[in-house]
């Protein structure tokens, strides 16, 4: 679990928040902030086998990026030892180093959710320092 933390931190950029442990010491979960979402990281003593397409549990984590983020993003993924599986027009698929979907996508955001209170930014400031 340590190592999937560190692969979702260096691929996309977050922010360590907390790691929490087991009685006995051995780590639990790693969360990471992305924007204003926090990702929960959890440890599992169940190896469930690798799904192709979709199966059961959630079907993959789509990261919504700006459609000039895509490309630098890709080679960071494909640096990290992930190569694209397939694409769309506004997406591409990968899966992480546990064999987990996740997906980037600059699908356009309806209007009502650009309007947002925090000034429209569907990314949420994922990869961009803000301040």
């Amino acid at each position: 679990m340590d190592s999937l933390a560190r692969f979702y931190a260096e691929a996309f950029d977050l922010e360590e928040l907390a790691r929490h442990t087991h009685a006995d010491g051995s780590l639990r979960s790693v969360w990471l902030r992305a924007g204003e979402v926090v990702i929960m990281v959890e440890g599992t003593s169940v190896n469930e086998p690798r799904v192709a397409g979709i199966g059961r549990g959630p079907f993959l984590l789509a990261f919504r990026i700006e459609a000039d983020e895509r490309a630098a993003l890709e080679e960071r993924l494909l640096a990290l030892g992930v190569s694209v599986e397939t694409r769309s027009a506004h997406s591409a698929y990968f899966r992480d180093p546990e064999g987990n979907r996740i997906a980037l996508s600059d699908y356009p955001v309806p209007a009502s959710a650009a309007n947002r209170a925090d000034g429209g930014s569907a990314s949420g400031g994922l990869w961009r320092s803000e301040g």
